[in-house]
């Protein structure tokens, strides 16, 4: 399957440094930046370095050392943003939106991740019939 990447979308804009962001954490392959319209008290987006459109995009073509150089800088942020579910933390949500239907806004790979406060249902059940 073919992946159209827009090199001009702002997620690599800001890779390139053309736009400011306000970083949490920056790896060899990862970028986490927090999210400038926060829907929760912690919102951080983390995005890979290459050029990656989709999850299934990046877990299908990504190198091993960018997929675990992902997972294990979302694991970070997590902690160092109080997202995570262990011994007494309240948790969080990870989310990736994937296409249209997944109304994906930004052609480029991203998992934001909120918490702060409860985040109610994902999905409504009478919507997804």
């Amino acid at each position: 399957m073919a992946y159209a990447y827009d090199p001009q979308n702002i997620f690599a804009r800001i890779l390139r440094g053309e736009i400011p962001n306000s970083t949490v954490l920056e790896t060899e392959h990862t970028l986490a930046f927090r999210d400038i319209f926060p829907k929760a008290p912690q919102h951080v987006l983390v995005i890979p370095k290459g050029a990656y459109v989709t999850y299934d995009h990046f877990f299908g073509q990504a190198s091993e050392a960018e997929i675990v150089d992902f997972a294990r800088t979302v694991a970070k942020v997590c902690e160092m943003v109080g997202a995570t579910a262990d011994a007494g933390a309240m948790g969080s949500r990870a989310i990736t939106n994937a296409g249209e239907h997944g109304v994906q806004e930004v052609p480029h790979f991203h998992l934001h991740i909120l918490a702060g406060r409860p985040l109610g249902r994902m999905l409504d059940m009478a919507e997804a019939e």
